[in-house]
């Protein structure tokens, strides 16, 4: 080890005093000293940083890369959702042709997105495509709206695991919201320090929870499969039975459907820690959507053939009143695999979004201090502790109705744009090699089902979530022009980011340079 000597440098920030600068075979060791042009706070550090900026690494194999996928598909919706999508239909006849619908378009989109996430390999999804095909304006609103996205969909997971983990602990009157709401803080803070350790921690987590998951779905549809095998239809005889025919209330069905099957385009967000991605991100993908789609129609046939509609429209938790009939004796075990599979997802999801506020900073249109990068474990830190505390704000006031709804709609507002990206980027870089381009034909269906599940809404009494969603991406409009367009700065945002670098470790990554 050669102790180089001491450096003052600056920038954007202010002044950094770095002292005892030392060459190890891990990089170069600072000992580092900030200080405001403006003030006189000081804050000291140290830790070994490349002067280069920060890289990325790629840390995510196949197995890892598909436990992301499937764990945050199979989370609380396969659980939440089916009772919605019954009471929105009408009849078990459409209800789980609703199913394959849903799983149908997922698998459209999810090939669509394979394609985007090979021709532009960024970190951030969306954001990438976005910027690409349609300059800053609709990249910034897609985060935006991420920022109600992820931290509502969090917000249902803790919801529902700490649902379930009631179900298993407290007796039948259950503790009250309050309590729920203890619990779900929690779930919520425990995922976040998972995705603040370290990437490898959060895919081992993400493998044993997968694991875990669909050992507890194997149950439920061998449980199905014993009951059939009985002469028990439960409420599969009824067929089409009280089918509903209104537009907006079917909407409502595929957005809890969709919202099962949300997750499909995980793995864009972190392409940049994938290992192989020409390989593996179509491979998970393709592998992830279609596992899911098999398991998803399957259990939904096991509730069935056990519960009547009566049961299962009654049932907050759908798994939990089905267990009650078919394993009596192990009725606990349920509510308990329910809650490590919710979990599973909730922790995955987590670990992606902070990527998407990464990205976008990255490119100059969020707060500097959001793109920073943790030096030790390489995790955009910055941006994933915001989620974090998005969410706890978000879980006081929740509505797991409202935010199905509410989020629903801002999912498949944007997936739509993707879709138009994807058509876009056809003749905008025509010459750039593919390694994989689906026919032109998915896209298209895909869009067609976006823009049905956007304005169908609003062809009946719109319901009050639709408008929250409308004026929330009015606000995002808003805020984009004086402070992402004309570059505003806001006061005392140096001071930010160097308290930021100071505080957790961090620095700009590799592509920033200041």
């Amino acid at each position: 080890m050669t102790i180089l000597g001491s450096v003052l440098l600056y920038n954007n920030n202010g002044r950094l005093e770095i002292e005892n600068i030392k060459d190890t075979n891990q990089g170069i060791f600072m000992r580092m000293k900030s200080k405001d042009k403006t003030s006189d706070s000081e804050c000291t550090s140290s830790t070994t940083v490349l002067t280069d900026g920060i890289p990325v690494k790629r840390r995510l194999g196949f197995l890892s890369g598909v436990s992301v996928i499937v764990g945050t598909i199979i989370g609380s919706g396969i659980f939440v959702s089916p009772k919605g999508v019954l009471q929105n239909t009408g009849s078990v006849g459409v209800c789980l042709i609703t199913w394959c619908g849903c799983g149908l378009i997922s698998l459209m989109g999810a090939l669509v997105y394979a394609e985007l996430g090979l021709l532009i390999p960024k970190s951030g999804s969306d954001v990438a495509y976005l910027l690409a095909a349609f300059g800053n304006f609709p990249a910034f609103m897609y985060t935006w709206a991420q920022l109600l996205i992820f931290p509502g969909g969090q917000v249902i997971k803790s919801l529902t695991v700490a649902e379930y983990i009631s179900k298993a602990v407290f007796d039948e009157c259950g503790p009250n919201e309050a309590t729920k709401k203890t619990i779900a803080a929690f779930v919520l803070l425990s995922a976040g320090i998972t995705n603040c350790i370290s990437v490898r921690l959060v895919a081992r987590t993400q493998i044993l929870f997968t694991t875990l998951k669909l050992a507890g779905l194997t149950i439920i549809i061998v449980g199905g499969i014993i009951s059939l095998a009985k002469g028990q239809f439960g409420s599969l005889t009824t067929g089409f039975d009280g089918t509903i025919d209104n537009p907006t209330t079917i909407v409502s069905a595929v957005y809890s459907g969709l919202w099962a099957f949300d997750g499909w385009a995980q793995l864009n967000f972190v392409v940049e820690e994938l290992k192989k991605p020409k390989r593996n991100l179509p491979l998970c993908i393709i592998t992830s959507v279609l596992l899911v789609l098999v398991v998803y129609l399957l259990v939904n046939v096991s509730y069935f053939a056990v519960l009547n509609k009566d049961e299962y429209l009654s049932s907050w938790a759908v798994a939990g009143t089905w267990a009650e009939y078919v394993l009596p004796g192990a009725v606990v075990l349920v509510p308990i695999t329910v809650a490590c599979s919710v979990y599973g997802s909730l922790n995955s999801s987590g670990f992606a979004v902070g990527r998407i506020i990464f990205a976008t900073a990255r490119e100059g249109l969020f707060p500097e201090c959001l793109c920073y990068l943790n030096i030790n474990s390489n995790i955009p830190l910055p941006s994933t502790i915001l989620i974090v505390a998005l969410s706890f704000i978000m879980i006081l006031p929740s509505n797991i109705s409202l935010l199905l709804n509410l989020l629903g709609f801002l999912t498949w507002f944007f997936y739509g744009f993707g879709m138009v990206a994807n058509l876009v980027l056809r003749f905008k870089m025509k010459d750039t090699k593919r390694p994989l381009k689906v026919p032109i034909l998915i896209p298209i269906l895909v869009l067609i089902c976006c823009v049905y599940l956007v304005v169908a809404p609003f062809l009946e009494p719109v319901k009050v979530e639709f408008w929250y969603a409308v004026t929330y991406l009015a606000v995002g409009v808003v805020l984009y022009f004086p402070f992402a367009f004309f570059k505003l700065s806001v006061p005392g945002m140096d001071k930010v980011n160097t308290l930021v670098q100071c505080l957790m470790t961090s620095a700009p990554p590799q592509q920033i340079r200041t």
